[in-house]
């Protein structure tokens, strides 16, 4: 006490700085604990605790979702294609809409090849109202989406997937009866920007699958928001 207080202001309160009371170290700790916690919690919301997830080259189970016209579609409705684009998108998701018209064009591009895009919202509308059904119309009619964009209300599909961003692809190839997933991840290497893009990482594997080669690209991180799941 008596060599700290023969020390200018700026120096004590340096000393404060680097060397905490016992009471800034205790909420330094308590914070630190906080955000521990919240950041545990965040990643369990990324993968609840039932949700397995397909590998490269596993078989999709079929399901039967709600489309935005009422229809009730399912991977039976593409038994005379090579495969489809399944996209697991949102409308409230500021990456999802950065790569909504790159979604359409993918569609434009490869449903005449044999690949078309089944896009589907797994998000909690409770969560974010944008993402609700009503609203789903709503956007499929404003921008005219050319493919079917079904909503995984009880979530069980993406949990089946392994989903756990939007948005986030998995490429299916048909093999008679069954959808094997060929490549798993993001569309492609700059969510931001689309003329940035270097690396087309959905395009190269369809490519590579209507010529009948082997993907060499099946798995890459997908930049988006995390869904929200429903609790219990």
């Amino acid at each position: 006490m008596i060599r700290q207080s023969r020390l200018s202001y700026t120096e004590s309160t340096t000393l404060n700085f680097y060397y905490p009371t016992t009471m800034n170290t205790r909420m330094y700790r308590t914070c630190l604990w906080l955000f521990l916690l919240a950041w545990s919690t965040l990643k369990a919301a990324d993968h609840p605790a039932d949700q397995r997830g397909y590998n490269i080259g596993e078989t999709v189970s079929n399901f039967q979702l709600k489309n935005v016209d009422g229809r009730m579609v399912g991977l039976t409705e593409f038994k005379s294609g090579k495969g489809i684009i399944v996209v697991f998108t949102t409308n409230h998701c500021p990456y999802a809409k950065a790569y909504e018209d790159r979604i359409i064009a993918l569609d434009v591009k490869y449903r005449s090849q044999g690949f078309p895009v089944l896009a589907i919202n797994p998000n909690d509308p409770s969560a974010y109202e944008e993402d609700s059904y009503e609203n789903m119309k709503a956007r499929a009619s404003t921008k005219r989406y050319p493919f079917p964009y079904l909503f995984d209300d009880t979530q069980k599909v993406a949990k089946n997937f392994g989903a756990s961003r939007t948005p986030q692809v998995y490429i299916l190839v048909r093999e008679g009866d069954k959808f094997t997933v060929q490549y798993m991840g993001a569309l492609d290497d700059n969510s931001q920007d689309p003329a940035g893009v270097t690396r087309r990482y959905v395009e190269d594997a369809v490519n590579n699958l209507i010529q009948g080669k082997p993907v060499m690209l099946n798995v890459t991180k997908s930049v988006g928001c995390a869904i929200q799941w429903k609790e219990g």
